[in-house]
């Protein structure tokens, strides 16, 4: 079932960021230079420069703080960690690299662009690895070749993630990839608006929206709150409210507003 479940997720993470862009290329609205560079401020902001600070604070292998096991810093940490970074990128995308692309279309494109490639390398990539494993496990070519690199119970500890992780999870966690995305895609057009209208204090509330988002997943990460369906279900309904805002912010972008 282990198999089944993660090309499920793998189907998930991977065909409904294509498939939202090529509706969006057929309906007129997407932009390729916008969602390449929310890509690429995903990739940079997200992925080197938060990894970074990562790297600096935090305490290796465990959700803590270096010189302090407080949870609830850990937490704080973690949740603006993210709305800081990505914000700012998001906002250094729109001001300086795309000032002649700034329509609703181009908040929507910039959104899948970012939510879409981090889709990839938690979705996809998770799932791939979890069925190059799942297939080494079983042919015992992972005992073979792999297993002895690794440190004492390393490897059983592996076998025994990849072995009984349950169908529903690796479901859960394409599903999840799909409710960031709809996030990604409402904060994309929050900081745009900000852009378009000079207000920085749109990007803050973009922080703040996220940071808030993200606190049930770091006290699950901390171990806190144990029930992982209670932090998807929280994380469902923030995704209900962000399509929400996507459809009703439209007519803001109609209204005009500084463009360059």
């Amino acid at each position: 079932m282990g198999m089944i479940g993660a090309a499920v997720q793998l189907s998930i993470s991977l065909f409904v960021p294509v498939g939202l862009a090529w509706y969006g290329r057929k309906k007129g609205w997407l932009s390729w230079k916008a969602l390449g560079i929310g890509a690429l401020m995903f990739f940079v902001f997200s992925q080197v420069l938060e990894k970074a600070l990562h790297i600096a604070v935090l305490e290796p292998g465990r959700p803590a703080l270096k010189g302090t096991d407080s949870v609830w810093l850990f937490v704080l940490y973690a949740a603006l960690a993210a709305g800081v970074f990505e914000e700012i990128g998001r906002y250094v995308g729109f001001r300086w690299l795309l000032k002649q692309n700034r329509t609703y279309g181009d908040g929507l494109s910039f959104g899948l662009g970012h939510g879409g490639v981090e889709a990839m390398l938690l979705g996809v990539f998770g799932a791939v690895n979890a069925i190059v494993l799942l297939s080494l496990i079983q042919s015992g070519a992972f005992d073979k070749t792999i297993a002895p690199s690794l440190p004492a119970g390393q490897a059983e500890l592996i076998k025994e993630q990849v072995l009984h992780t349950p169908l529903a999870m690796y479901v859960l966690g394409g599903f999840e990839r799909l409710f960031a995305l709809a996030v990604h895609v409402a904060l994309s057009l929050l900081v745009l608006l900000g852009v378009r209208q000079r207000q920085f204090r749109y990007v803050l509330y973009a922080i703040l929206l996220h940071a808030a988002m993200d606190v049930l997943p770091a006290l699950y990460q901390a171990k806190v709150v144990k029930n992982i369906w209670v932090v998807e279900g929280v994380l469902l309904i923030w995704a209900v409210a962000a399509v929400s805002f996507i459809r009703r912010i439209k007519p803001a972008f109609a209204q005009g507003g500084e463009e360059r």
